[in-house]
């Protein structure tokens, strides 16, 4: 089944971002028609003349809105595109040259009406920016939710690199005015209306997140907040794993009470437990990024990821599950 693919990119205040992706576009090996719609979410550093250097070299439409978040962005991006199949991405990718023959070979091999493919580094990333990449994906960690090759039809794609036919977007409505959050909560919306989502292995993303240790942090605590949201409007994903980050925490508390009332046994193997995971964690970067400062970087980040991850979620949950608060009451900051 032929596609009309239409690339859907919300930016914000990122004119940089969007011309490094933009160019990766430009030098698709797809031999077929395609067109960008880039949707400007109320910037002040705007995009047009960026978007405006690239007509003639790709089929690309602008469009400015007001500031109302990357989720409603995509929705406008998507109402006013041609395509019958949407791609979705976030200004901070680049696509490798082959990324649009490896969608269709996956579709034309087996249709499916909503995808994820995988994110990754380049060698080019700063250092940090490969180490929380690799706290964000690894199985070892939270990146694991998302689900793997063993989850090929219960993957949950995310907005930086998914794929949505457009009869899916019509059914479902697209995206609610949550951010973060958004995106999985698409997905098991489609769940319920009896999509399927796959993985696209091949069909990958260099996801060059411009974060540093504090805005990390940050970030994924707003990802615990929102599980624990999430959790409520769908029951039925609820899963153990969501608690693993909270009770690293507990643990990690545990651990300096063990110390300062003489427990010496308990702290003692509290701490050898915790070395060994995180000694684990260093010989997977190792083998996975290839880079041994990424590996010594990557425990500490895994560290923060559970450390916020598992905050916003105790927190969300204890105020949104057991307290009965309105999310939006709650947690105004993640509702546009």
């Amino acid at each position: 089944m032929q596609c009309y693919f239409s690339f859907i990119i919300p930016v914000y205040n990122r004119p940089g971002e969007i011309q490094e992706l933009l160019e990766s576009i430009s030098v698709q090996t797809f031999d077929r028609t395609f067109e960008v719609v880039v949707v400007e979410d109320g910037s002040k550093d705007m995009s047009k003349e960026v978007v405006d250097s690239y007509q003639g070299k790709l089929n690309i439409r602008y469009i400015f809105k007001e500031n109302t978040g990357p989720g409603d962005s995509r929705n406008v991006g998507m109402q006013k595109a041609a395509g019958d199949y949407f791609l979705i991405l976030d200004s901070d990718c680049v696509l490798p040259p082959d990324y649009l023959d490896n969608v269709d070979k996956y579709l034309q091999e087996e249709y499916v009406h909503c995808f994820g493919g995988p994110d990754t580094d380049k060698k080019s990333f700063t250092l940090l920016q490969r180490a929380i990449n690799y706290s964000l994906t690894s199985p070892l960690t939270t990146g694991g939710i998302r689900g793997g090759k063993k989850a090929l039809t219960r993957f949950q794609p995310r907005s930086f690199n998914m794929g949505i036919s457009s009869e899916a977007f019509l059914r479902s409505g697209g995206f609610k005015k949550i951010h973060p959050g958004e995106d999985p909560d698409l997905v098991l919306r489609l769940w319920n209306l009896g999509y399927l989502s796959r993985l696209f292995p091949e069909a990958k993303v260099y996801h060059k997140r411009r974060i540093e240790a504090g805005s990390f942090i940050r970030q994924v605590y707003k990802f615990g907040l929102v599980r624990a949201i999430l959790n409520l409007w769908h029951p039925e994903s609820q899963r153990f794993v969501y608690w693993l980050p909270t009770l690293f925490c507990a643990g990690i508390i545990d651990l300096c009470l063990y110390y300062l009332l003489g427990w010496s046994l308990m702290a003692t193997t509290m701490a050898v437990i915790y070395s060994s995971y995180l000694f684990l964690v260093f010989l997977h970067a190792l083998s996975t990024t290839k880079n041994l400062l990424v590996a010594f970087l990557s425990p500490f980040t895994t560290i923060l990821q559970f450390l916020g991850y598992g905050y916003g979620f105790i927190k969300s949950t204890i105020l949104v599950n057991f307290i009965k608060r309105d999310p939006q009451v709650a947690f105004p900051q993640l509702f546009f």
